[in-house]
């Protein structure tokens, strides 16, 4: 039983010396997803993660910035904290791995490992910048691949084939932070013995790893697998090795080591046992979410150094493909490399999270954000679709129901087809088929408003010996809403808590979606989404944009000295980060037009009038049809109000009506005036609406 399971998971760390941007986003949300669906279904799972803080790249902006590198981590990391609060990323620990509880791990590591004699020492040749007076890590050498050709890759692996070498095999060969060739220099290094892991890796990669992955994974072993640099020289930001001088842990030593650290933070923070995860023989299931450019050092060398320390291994890799926008890589050139805090700044971070849930499978394929189809799917399948089912029928009920539900629903095999599909959508969840436990969902909604607009509650309201039908028909609409919210919880926590209030308040879990809600109090709707509109994305480009050009600075100055960053003051003696200045709310004030005297002021005809039908206009995205009772007569309205408004909410609504604007004919029908609302731009659309009193045909005066 899923109830039974105990599950630990962690996704890859976010690196310290920059802010989350929508890529990383898409990792952690994919996490994110499994994460609350296991707990959805009864499972004990807990969720860690941490930043990465240690590395050349991080020592060389802690320079550029004039700071030591333990302040940049610290705002980085809070940063990133922030961003994962922002996003509903319901990590359990979040820490850094320059933290206490990663160094002492660390060092327990190495020391294990030393003790069974599976570190060596080798001297090697490596690339060193001669103006900035020191060695290079693999990823500050570009040069042209020796394998394809391929110009302009890292100098660890490239891109186009995916072969891996070091910096010194690259043909011309150029210092990313010099722009100069790098020399050649010595130095002796530790190395981790990989060859006595070797069959034991390859036995464990074809159980536990991805089909995929794994036969890239098989190059490896065909090969023989080599022993692994694990330091590096001074200057470096990270852990001293014990014993050493001027010898540091590679980043990517203690960095894997930070799912453990940050776990054993969460254990002296709640009781839990540390070694009933990590001990071998341990019978918690144990799972890494990461990016394709990473499985070498999560399938071999992490696996490694946990068996030769005496820990158990992940019962799984999860491998995602990385985001491209617009069919292309992310760029800051082009300004699509968006920062997360700069994308939930002007849109509920909800939206993106179901966009990439629609995206999302088990396979490691790149991902997509095509911008003008996220604008079309989001308003689509969350506005039109899903929203639309409860917003259409929470007003009757409150109407003619008294704001309870029917104790009866009309057609039980229809709520029977949406809680038999709870399996499948499990089945999808748990192998992390997003895309497709999405479109069965969506397929539901449709299945849902189909049987809203056969029934069509708001005809039989007219009639007031139909009440119960149709009480009873918006309860079973609502009933097939919130199943549909039951299996879209784990996509969008946002919207299901506030879809939890509408529906009596009690926190939902997946088990729900078997037995309907009946005969219970529901809230009076509020808006649970508002339309994206294509300005808000305008908006996220254009202060990307000024952001980009904001951060840009010359290269990094070489650390002074050549010598090891300062070490900062405690965080109590540390000055703060300014923080930002709170961007204001207020909308800019629209120029004044010109005076009107009475006389003119007069001529408008200004009418009270209710709205008796509310409804979508095919093919306008902005637009809603209004049927308004003016008194002596019935006039139809079309209205660009779509983006504050659901149909079924405005249905017995007050509002002002221009009764002798001149019939305008459009291409959706006649619309025989306008009614008033306010607005201001990025605040919404808000109805003009006569007090409670008024009635249709009344002129306003």
């Amino acid at each position: 039983m899923s109830s039974k399971r105990k599950i630990l998971v962690t996704c890859a760390l976010p690196y310290a010396n920059a802010s989350l941007h929508i890529g990383h986003v898409v990792e952690h949300v994919q996490t994110d997803i499994w994460v609350r669906f296991q707990r959805l279904r009864g499972a004990q799972c807990w969720f860690v993660c941490a930043s990465d803080a240690h590395g050349t790249p991080t020592m060389l902006r802690a320079a550029q910035e004039g700071v030591d590198a333990e302040q940049l981590i610290r705002r980085v990391s809070d940063a990133h904290r922030k961003d994962f609060e922002t996003w509903r990323i319901s990590v359990d620990s979040y820490t850094t791995t320059h933290d206490a509880e990663n160094e002492q791990l660390t060092n327990e590591l190495y020391r294990r490992l030393a003790a069974r004699d599976l570190i060596a020492r080798k001297v090697i040749a490596q690339a060193y910048d001669l103006e900035r007076a020191m060695f290079l890590p693999d990823r500050y050498v570009r040069g042209t691949c020796p394998y394809c050709g391929t110009p302009d890759q890292y100098g660890d692996s490239c891109e186009n084939c995916g072969q891996t070498y070091s910096p010194l095999e690259l043909k011309d060969p150029v210092s990313t932070l010099s722009g100069t060739k790098p020399a050649v220099r010595e130095s002796e290094h530790l190395f981790l013995k990989l060859a006595p892991f070797h069959d034991e890796l390859r036995e464990w990669v074809g159980k536990h790893v991805d089909a995929a992955i794994a036969r890239k994974l098989e190059e490896w072993f065909k090969a023989g697998l080599k022993d692994w640099d694990i330091s590096r020289d001074a200057p470096y930001f990270g852990f001293r090795i014990p014993g050493e001088r001027d010898k540091y842990f590679y980043v990517w030593f203690d960095a894997p080591i930070g799912y453990q650290a940050s776990f054993l933070a969460l254990c002296r923070r709640t009781g839990l046992d540390f070694g009933e995860f990590w001990d071998l023989g341990s019978q918690v299931e144990l799972y890494h979410f990461i990016g394709k450019d990473i499985p070498y050092f999560h399938a071999l060398f992490w696996p490694a150094m946990l068996s030769g320390a005496g820990y158990r291994k992940p019962s799984g890799l999860f491998v995602h493909g990385h985001l491209t926008i617009d069919g292309k890589k992310m760029s800051k050139r082009s300004g699509t490399f968006i920062p997360a805090a700069i994308f939930a700044k002007h849109l509920d971070p909800d939206y993106l999270r179901y966009y990439y849930a629609s995206k999302l499978s088990a396979a490691a394929d790149d991902l997509d954000l095509n911008l003008a189809d996220f604008v079309a799917k989001v308003n689509s399948d969350l506005v039109g679709k899903l929203v639309n089912i409860a917003s259409r029928c929470a007003g009757f009920v409150h109407r003619l129901g008294d704001g309870r539900l029917a104790t009866v629903l009309p057609d039980a095999r229809l709520y029977a087809e949406f809680a038999a599909a709870a399996d499948t959508i499990a089945d999808d969840f748990e192998k992390r088929e997003y895309s497709r436990a999405v479109r069965t969902i969506m397929a539901l909604a449709d299945r849902a408003n189909q049987y809203i607009d056969e029934r069509k509650p708001w005809l039989l309201a007219k009639n007031p010996g139909a009440a119960a039908e149709v009480v009873g028909v918006c309860t079973l609409g609502l009933n097939l809403f919130r199943a549909l919210i039951v299996y879209l919880k784990p996509i969008l926590p946002a919207v299901a808590a506030r879809a939890e209030q509408l529906l009596g308040g009690r926190e939902l879990v997946w088990d729900d979606a078997a037995t309907p809600l009946l005969g219970t109090a529901i809230a009076r709707f509020e808006p649970l989404l508002q339309r994206v509109d294509e300005s808000s994305v305008a908006a996220i480009l254009e202060d990307t944009r000024q952001a980009i050009e904001a951060a840009a600075a010359p290269p990094p100055a070489a650390p002074p000295g050549g010598a090891q960053p300062a070490v900062a003051a405690p965080a109590s003696a540390a000055k703060p980060t300014p923080a930002a200045p709170p961007a204001s709310a207020a909308a800019a004030a629209p120029s004044a037009p010109g005076e009107i005297d009475l006389d003119q002021f007069l001529k408008t005809d200004l009418r009270v009038a209710r709205v008796v039908e509310a409804s979508l206009v095919e093919g306008a995205d902005k637009l809603l049809r209004l049927t308004l009772d003016a008194g002596a007569e019935q006039r139809t309205v079309f209205a660009g109000i779509r983006s504050g408004y659901e149909p079924a909410e405005l249905v017995g609504k007050l509002v002002v009506l221009v009764a002798n604007l001149a019939p305008r004919k459009m291409r959706f029908g006649i619309s025989q005036g306008m009614v008033l609302a306010a607005s201001a731009k990025g605040e919404g659309v808000f109805l003009l609406s006569p007090d409670s009193g008024a009635k249709p045909g009344m002129k306003v005066s």
